[in-house]
C-alpha cells in the first residue's frame, strides 16, 4: 500500500534506521447507537481504513513524533511533557502519560504515522492513534501488557489527557477486531463475543453528508442527562435498576404517565435498541442479512423520532435507500446531527446506487457528499 510505503520512507529519511510497522484500524458500529454510556451493548467492527505507525525505541528519553499527513513534527521528553497547543500530539502524549502513571519504565522513541481514515466521518481516528501507539510501545519495549489493559489505558489517555469523555467501544474494537466478524461488547462487564459477518456479495458503504451541525456536542450531553433522569425515576419503584440496561420495555411502560414524553422516548429508544442488537446477533448467527438490515432501518427511525439525534440530511439519505431492493439496511451512524449513514448494499449495485445518492443529495442540499467502501478487518497488528 502506498500509505505504508510513504510512512516507511519518511521514517528512514528522518531517522536512518529500520522501523517496526504497526497497522491500527478505524471502526464502524453496525448497530447499538447511544447504548454505550447507558451500560448496554454495541456491535462494532474494525475496518480496512487505518493509521500506520513506523516506530523504533531510543536509548534516551526523547520522543520524536512526525504526522505524515500534516507534515508536522513534535518532540518531548518522557520525564518532562505537557499538553500541546497543536492538539494532535495530545492523543499520543496521553498514551505515554498513562504508561508512566501505570509504572512502566519506557525510554524515548522515534515515530512516524499516517493513514487513510477520513477525518470527521465518525470512523474513530482518535482511538486508532491512541490504541495503535499503546500497542506499538507495548511491542517495542516488551512491556507484556494484556489486550484489555491496553484498551483501558488508551481510553483513559483520551479521558484524562485529551479531555474527551469517550466510552470504551472505539479502543476496544481497535484492539480486539477480527476479520469477517463483528464484536458484541457488553459495556458494563466488558464481556465480548464475535459474530460472523462474512457476506461475500454485500458491501458496507458509508454515505458521508459532509455536514456537522453545531448541536452535536451539547445535545449529546443532554441525551446522557435525560437518560440518567429516567433511570432515577425508575429506581424509585425498581431499586435494582442502575442503568437503562436493566430496564425492560414492560417495566418502562409502567412509567408512561409518570415520565415526561421526552424522557420516556429517550428511554424507550435505548431499551429497544439493546433488544434490537441481540436480535441482530441472532440474525447474523442464522446468516439472515434481510432481518439484520431491517433492524438497522428500525434503529434509524428510533434515533430520528425518539432519540432525536438525526438531521434532515441523514433522514433523506436513509429514506432514499428504503425502496431499493439491493440495500438491505441503512441508518445514521455515530453521535448524530451530521456525519455518515452506514448501508449494506449488494456488490453489483454499489456504483449505481452511490451515483444516484450523491446526485440526489447535491440537488437537494447543494453540497458534495462522499462515499466510502468499507471492509471488516483485523484489529491493531504488526505488519
Amino acid at each position: 500500500m502506498k500509505i505504508v510505503d510513504d510512512v516507511y520512507t519518511k521514517f528512514t529519511k528522518l531517522f536512518n534506521e529500520q522501523p517496526h510497522l504497526v497497522r491500527s484500524p478505524g471502526r464502524v458500529n453496525l448497530i447499538g447507537e447511544h447504548t454505550d454510556y447507558n451500560m448496554g451493548f454495541v456491535l462494532p467492527a474494525a475496518i480496512d481504513k487505518a493509521i500506520y505507525f513506523a516506530i523504533t525505541p531510543r536509548s534516551d528519553e526523547k520522543c520524536m513524533l512526525h504526522a505524515l499527513d500534516l507534515n508536522d513534527s513534535v518532540d518531548f521528553h518522557i520525564s518532562n511533557y505537557e499538553p500541546s497547543k497543536k492538539q494532535w500530539p495530545n492523543y499520543l502524549i496521553g498514551v505515554v502519560d498513562q504508561l508512566k502513571r501505570a509504572g512502566h519504565n519506557i525510554k524515548g522513541f522515534n515515530c512516524v504515522f499516517g493513514g487513510d481514515i477520513p477525518i470527521g466521518a465518525g470512523l474513530s481516528s482518535s482511538a486508532a492513534l491512541e490504541a495503535g501507539l499503546a500497542f506499538a510501545l507495548n511491542h517495542i519495549f516488551n512491556l507484556g501488557i494484556d489486550k484489555l489493559s491496553l484498551v483501558k489505558l488508551a481510553q483513559k489517555s483520551e479521558n484524562e489527557f485529551v479531555g474527551v469523555q469517550c466510552g470504551i467501544m472505539d479502543q476496544f474494537i481497535n484492539i480486539f477486531g477480527k476479520d469477517e466478524n463483528v464484536l458484541r461488547i457488553d459495556c458494563r462487564s466488558l464481556a465480548y463475543e464475535y459474530f460472523p459477518f462474512d457476506f461475500k456479495n454485500v458491501s458496507i458503504i458509508l454515505f458521508d453528508t459532509k455536514v456537522s451541525h453545531s448541536l452535536a456536542s451539547s445535545e449529546y450531553n443532554k441525551r446522557r442527562s435525560e437518560c440518567t433522569e429516567g433511570v432515577e425515576q425508575i429506581k424509585e419503584k425498581f431499586p435494582e435498576v442502575t442503568s437503562l440496561r436493566d430496564v425492560s420495555i414492560e417495566m418502562l411502560e409502567k412509567f408512561k404517565n409518570e415520565l415526561t414524553s421526552v424522557i420516556f422516548n429517550r428511554c424507550k429508544y435505548v431499551v429497544e435498541e439493546n433488544d434490537r442488537l441481540h436480535n441482530a446477533c441472532r440474525a447474523l448467527s442464522n446468516h439472515d442479512l434481510k432481518s439484520f438490515g431491517s433492524l438497522m432501518f428500525q434503529t434509524h427511525l428510533g434515533l430520528s423520532k425518539e432519540y432525536e439525534v438525526s438531521c434532515e440530511e441523514l433522514d433523506y439519505l436513509v429514506e432514499l435507500t428504503k425502496e431499493i431492493p439491493q440495500v438491505y439496511g441503512s441508518r445514521m451512524m455515530g453521535g448524530g446531527f451530521g456525519g455518515c449513514t452506514i448501508n449494506l448494499v449488494d456488490n453489483d449495485a454499489v456504483e449505481e446506487i452511490s451515483d444516484m445518492i450523491l446526485k440526489k443529495c447535491k440537488t437537494k442540499f447543494g453540497g458534495d457528499g462522499e462515499v466510502y467502501m468499507i471492509k471488516i478487518s483485523n484489529g491493531t497488528e504488526i505488519i
